[in-house]
This record gives C-alpha cells, sequence and structure tokens, in this order.
C-alpha cells in the first residue's frame, strides 16, 4: 500500500506541476497550437519516468497507469461540454484528447507488463516508448513547418512528407540511443547498431499508422525490435 501510493503521489505531482505550468504560458504566451499539442504530448511522455523509477513492482506500475485512464476518461468527457475545453486543448475533433489518453495509458501497462514484469528491464520500457514518442512530436512540428515535399507511397494517406519522417527518425534514434547508454550492457557498435534500426523501424511504422493509432503500434512495433537487437548484441542475458 506505501509503494502504491509514494508511486501514484510521484505521478500525480509531475501532472499536476508539469501541465499547470503548460497552461499558465498557454495563458501568458502566444503557444502555437500545433507546438502546445506536442507540449502536452512531450508532458505524457514525461511521464513514463514516474510510471517507471516511482514503483518498485511491475504490475502496481501498471494496474495505476490502467487506472488513470479509468479515472481520466469520464473527467475529460465531462469537460468537453465546454466549449473552453476544446480551445485550451487544441483538440482537432470532439474527443480526441480522452481517446488519446485511453490508447497511451493502455500502451504504457502494456510494455511496461512485457519489458519490466516479463523481462525485468526498466530501461527497455523508456527505449520502446520514446522510439516512438518524441520521434513523433518532432516529425509533427518539422513537418509542419519544412514538410512540403509529401511521401506519395502506396497505402500512405499523402499528409505526411521526408523532412518529418527525417526528423522522426533522428529524434528517435537519439532517444533510444540515451536511454540504452543509461541502461548499460552494449559495446558502441551494438549501441549505435540497434538504436538507428529501432528508429528506423519505428519511422516507417508512423508512416503507416492512420487515425492516431501510431500511439499504439509504434510503441510495439519498437519493442518487438529492440528486444532480439539487445539480445542479439549480448546486452541482455
Amino acid at each position: 500500500m506505501l509503494e502504491l501510493w509514494a508511486g501514484t503521489k510521484v505521478v500525480l505531482i509531475y501532472y499536476i506541476v508539469a501541465a499547470s505550468t503548460a497552461l499558465v504560458c498557454r495563458a501568458l504566451i502566444r503557444i502555437p497550437d500545433e507546438l502546445f499539442r506536442k507540449i502536452l504530448h512531450c508532458i505524457l511522455l514525461g511521464s513514463l519516468m514516474g510510471f517507471v523509477f516511482g514503483f518498485e513492482t511491475w504490475w502496481i506500475s501498471a494496474g495505476v497507469a490502467v487506472a488513470f485512464a479509468v479515472v481520466v476518461y469520464p473527467i475529460l468527457a465531462f469537460f468537453e461540454r465546454f466549449k473552453a475545453y476544446s480551445q485550451l486543448t487544441t483538440e482537432r475533433k470532439s474527443g480526441e484528447l480522452k481517446a488519446s489518453l485511453l490508447l497511451v495509458f493502455g500502451m504504457f501497462a502494456t510494455v511496461i507488463a512485457i519489458c519490466w514484469g516479463w523481462l525485468g528491464d526498466k530501461y527497455l520500457v523508456l527505449a520502446s516508448v520514446y522510439a516512438w514518442g518524441f520521434g513523433d512530436a518532432a516529425a509533427a512540428l518539422i513537418g509542419k513547418r519544412f514538410g512540403k515535399q509529401k511521401i506519395q507511397w502506396k497505402y500512405i494517406d499523402g499528409k505526411k512528407s521526408y523532412a518529418g519522417t527525417i526528423a522522426m527518425f533522428l529524434t528517435s534514434f537519439v532517444s533510444v540511443l540515451i536511454v540504452l547508454a543509461c541502461r548499460g550492457g552494449l559495446n558502441t557498435a551494438g549501441l549505435l547498431l540497434t538504436a538507428a534500426i529501432t528508429a528506423f523501424v519505428s519511422a516507417i511504422a508512423e508512416l503507416y499508422s492512420k487515425d492516431g493509432m501510431d500511439t499504439v503500434i509504434c510503441p510495439m512495433v519498437a519493442m518487438v525490435t529492440v528486444l532480439p537487437l539487445v539480445y542479439l548484441f549480448g546486452g541482455m542475458t
């Protein structure tokens, strides 16, 4: 019970401080809608650190992630009644935020269960999620600003650009590289190859993901890529 309360308190305090700061900044400073959306996106990603390091037991961490989804969904559904809510959260369509949070917390719980619960490795939770998360934010911002040349490959909706995909790859590469370097266990070649391959696969998965499903598809694809690579290069026993 002490662990449950202590870990939940860490995550709650993080959300309160981070979200309040973001909202105050938006009230005082003219922040473009897309940039603010990605700030909220990165705040959500940052909370994974609390889920991973704020708890000692994987199933308590995963359970709290699921509980957050169950509690937050009806709260957001209530606030959707007010016009100011949509303007404040910069939703593209009604219900977007609550649906995204449901997917994200469910994805957090799943990756925690597999990487931490099954394999006993907290850092692989971060590598799998951050391979998608920060790269996705970079792809949206860079793609919108510089993505004039769209990718016209088969089965891609035509809205995604080469600039955004390159930004996704580079940011994903750096994110995975930092997490795995902090984790240790891989030599330099193994570290670079694992980060590069995971980033490449994540960028391709993001290209073909539609209707916000990259929130689930990309971290899962990253996970099934990074796990065997870490094992292959001797970073997992």
